[in-house]
């Protein structure tokens, strides 16, 4: 996804060596408890310069130089949650190669320390009155507002899945609740019929449906049992990856694996006691038809979209996106908000790394109008996807969601399996994540492509 501006291998290796999950866990639970009075103040004032809606790497990354511009209590993040989640990490979660804890901080350790963190959630918008509306009834008000809520992950629009996630052999590495019951069911897996899905829906991380199909047929491979499994890939879109460079050398993988894939076909049902899973057929000559297939393991992607009180309000577009210019972030209807991430309007993939070079537009943007400079920076739709085929390999793939070509960073073939790419992925990118990213000092790899002669 991105190269590093520090060298933090070395380090990492002594965190793995000395630190153990039981170590982790005592220190999440410690900072869980003191995340209370953090976040809590008695005189907490009810306006702000800017107010940003979401806690996550969006809202965080844009919150934490905000605030250092601003200075102290300016800015103010809406966040009703207590943990932080890396979740690009739990495709390695899922798969054994990392552990949960390692993905996981508690809210008070990110939070930016200038910021005015409001532990609640946001249930409407009034931006012809500049204000919020909270859960517990209070109005806020702000000059600016950043909406970085994220996307809206809608596990009963599959039947049946809420109540089987988890149990025999239906797992998900969206959720923090089964992700470690993906590499349990791997693990256990004896051989059958293995289903892997993604829906037609806009979905974060659009690469990882498929990342833990490559880990998984690795390891039942490396157990004896792959002659005894069937492996399918579902997804309900016409092609396994949206660009064709990568997409090419994704079948190739899957060919030689003889991993089975198909368009056009998105989860609808799963009968947990005849053990079938129930597809909608999209497309083809079996269009409009279902397709029953028996399982013994499920990895289901859930169907996602706009969260609830973004659809319902005025910053919203048909889709019931945040309506934003896919240029400035700035919205079209109200100019004093901005939107970035994966609750935006914006036509690219929904990834961390595309939320490093939104976050350096919205904020150069953002400040501009504050401080009266009106040089403006533009988002060129800049994302990148991972896209883990083994426990030591990975193809890089990194694009422009708006013209659909290759933007790459490094000065040889992305679209190959390599080793350094995956030491990138697994090692490097979650420690420029915390250390970086999230305190607002990583604007993604724009400065080394222009290095290396990529741009």
């Amino acid at each position: 996804m991105v190269p590093a501006v520090f060298s933090p291998l070395s380090s990492v290796a002594r965190r793995s060596a000395t630190a153990s999950s039981a170590f982790q866990s005592r220190r999440f639970l410690a900072q869980v408890v003191g995340s209370a009075s953090k976040s809590q103040e008695q005189s907490r004032p009810s306006s702000y310069k800017v107010v940003v809606v979401g806690g996550g790497s969006a809202g965080l990354s844009v919150a934490s130089t905000l605030s250092e511009n601003l200075g102290n209590k300016a800015v103010a993040v809406v966040e009703p949650s207590d943990v932080h989640y890396y979740q690009p990490l739990w495709t390695f979660v899922g798969a054994g190669l990392k552990t949960f804890d390692e993905s996981k901080m508690a809210m008070s350790e990110v939070m930016p320390e200038k910021a005015q963190w409001i532990k609640d959630s946001v249930t409407s918008f009034n931006p012809k009155q500049n204000t919020i509306t909270l859960a517990n009834g209070e109005s806020i008000s702000y000059d600016y507002l950043v909406v970085a809520a994220g996307i809206q992950v809608n596990w009963g629009k599959i039947k049946n899945l809420p109540a089987t996630l988890g149990k025999n052999g239906v797992t998900s590495n969206y959720s923090p609740d089964s992700v470690e019951k993906t590499d349990e069911f791997i693990k256990a897996f004896k051989g059958g019929n293995a289903l892997f899905t993604m829906p037609s829906t806009p979905i974060k991380c659009a690469g990882a449906p498929q990342k833990i199909m490559y880990l998984a047929e690795e390891q039942w491979r490396k157990a004896g049992i792959r002659s005894k499994t069937d492996i399918k890939y579902f997804t309900g879109l016409g092609k396994i990856f949206a660009i064709d460079k990568y997409a090419n050398e994704l079948l190739k993988v899957c060919k030689s694996r003889d991993l089975n894939v198909n368009y056009f076909t998105d989860l609808a049902e799963i009968k947990p006691e005849t053990k079938e899973a129930v597809f909608n057929v999209l497309g083809g000559e079996q269009k409009g038809t279902q397709l029953t297939l028996p399982y013994d393991f499920l990895h289901v992607t859930p169907p996602m979209g706009a969260p609830e009180f973004i659809k319902s309000s005025e910053l919203s577009n048909a889709d019931g996106w945040v309506d934003v210019n896919k240029e400035t972030l700035r919205h079209n209807k109200f100019e004093n908000v901005y939107a970035l991430g994966d609750c935006s309007s914006l036509p690219t993939s929904k990834t961390a790394a595309a939320i490093t070079a939104q976050s350096a537009v919205l904020k150069n943007n953002l400040l501009g109008d504050i401080f009266g400079d009106k040089q403006v920076e533009k988002y060129d739709g800049y994302t990148s996807c991972p896209l883990i085929t083994g426990s030591d390999k990975l193809i890089l793939a990194e694009f422009s969601g708006y013209t659909g070509q290759p933007q790459e960073t490094f000065p040889f073939d992305q679209s190959k399996e390599r080793f350094s790419t995956y030491l990138l992925t697994k090692e490097v990118i979650p420690e420029i994540y915390w250390k970086s990213m999230l305190k607002g000092n990583w604007d993604g790899p724009a400065k080394f492509r222009k290095l290396f002669g990529s741009a």
